[in-house]
């Protein structure tokens, strides 16, 4: 059984995805969700709608690369077709009109407003938090920021992407389940990570085998309490017949379905289950007898160690004992002197 201080971090991590995704207590003013080509954050905004709908969450889905309204949205600002000010000025009236009820505000992608000319970013995901709304943008990790003529860089100035790290409450990256298996296996072989698509290097390839995989999500999670203390957490959010397999949390969550990575149990090696079934004294999977036989004990109690006289009569001072041979000439009369 795990010592009662991990199964407190554990039981304290499962009861904080549960609450950043159920949106309860305002617990994520902004939540900034990290994603790339070998793993898309869809899977996760839709457990976010459907949790959301369960809550009797307003949904507000901002479109920018969606081009249909998703299964259980409330409202759907398509910004994609039109101007900048056209969907501020809509998705603006929409937000007014919720002021009483909790909302759910979706970005789908943020990369093109990051590269807008005219547009502070940060100021204007900014301008949309309120206490009964909650933000989630959604910014792909391999999309290379556009650089704009009219537009001047600062070299000393931080990144768009930069700023919405350090402004979100909560940073969510997604990674492929099957990619995160596979770096686990080449870190117990002490081989070198594997890496996948882009950063292969390689022409032609754009993804890599094992993208966006069925089985799972990998959730990196990093929340920021209001105090500024950090808590990072590894999650698997299973998808499709994986649900089965695996089945709900039990840990007082019901019906919880997403879990720490380290429960997986593709994830979890032989190594630690033989340390959850070690915890006792019991001496089971060592190669060799840890015991003494009762000719060994008595023998090992025979033994005299040497300068074993010193250890006696404590407080007596530092002595040198010297035990004299045949071959030593020693002088009474030249002692007493």
């Amino acid at each position: 059984m795990a010592p009662p201080s991990i199964q407190h971090r554990r039981t304290h991590n499962l009861l904080l995805i549960s609450k950043l995704l159920n949106q309860r207590d305002a617990a994520s003013p902004f939540t900034l969700v990290l994603d790339s080509l070998e793993q898309s954050a869809r899977p996760l905004l839709v457990e976010q709608i459907k949790r959301a709908n369960a809550a009797k969450v307003s949904v507000i889905f901002v479109s920018f690369e969606t081009l249909r309204k998703p299964h259980a949205v409330e409202h759907f600002v398509e910004a994609w077709k039109q101007t900048p000010q056209a969907w501020q000025k809509n998705l603006n009236a929409l937000v007014k009109s919720a002021q009483t009820q909790r909302v759910s505000l979706i970005f789908d992608n943020i990369n093109a407003l990051s590269a807008a000319v005219n547009i502070n970013l940060p100021g204007l995901l900014s301008s949309f938090i309120a206490p009964t709304i909650s933000l989630t943008a959604v910014c792909h990790l391999d999309v290379s920021p556009l650089v704009n003529g009219d537009r001047t860089v600062d070299a000393y100035s931080p990144s768009p992407l930069t700023l919405l790290r350090y402004l979100a409450t909560t940073v969510i990256t997604v990674h492929s389940l099957h990619h995160i298996l596979v770096a686990k296996a080449a870190r117990e072989r002490s081989h070198p990570e594997p890496v996948h698509g882009l950063e292969e290097g390689l022409d032609g390839v754009v993804q890599g085998l094992g993208a966006n995989d069925t089985d799972g999500v990998v959730l990196e999670l990093e929340y920021r309490r209001r105090s500024g203390r950090g808590v990072r957490a590894w999650y698997v959010l299973p998808l499709g017949t994986s649900k089965q397999k695996i089945g709900p949390v039990d840990s007082g969550i019901s019906r919880e379905q997403i879990i720490l990575l380290e429960d997986h149990p593709a994830y979890r090696s032989n190594q630690t289950s033989a340390e959850d079934a070690s915890s006792n004294d019991d001496p089971a999977g060592v190669t060799f007898e840890l015991g003494l036989t009762q000719k060994q004990r008595a023998d090992r109690e025979g033994v005299v160690l040497p300068y074993f006289d010193a250890q006696k009569g404590g407080g007596e001072g530092g002595r040198i004992l010297y035990d004299m041979g045949e071959v030593d000439d020693f002088d009474e009369e030249e002692d007493e002197i």
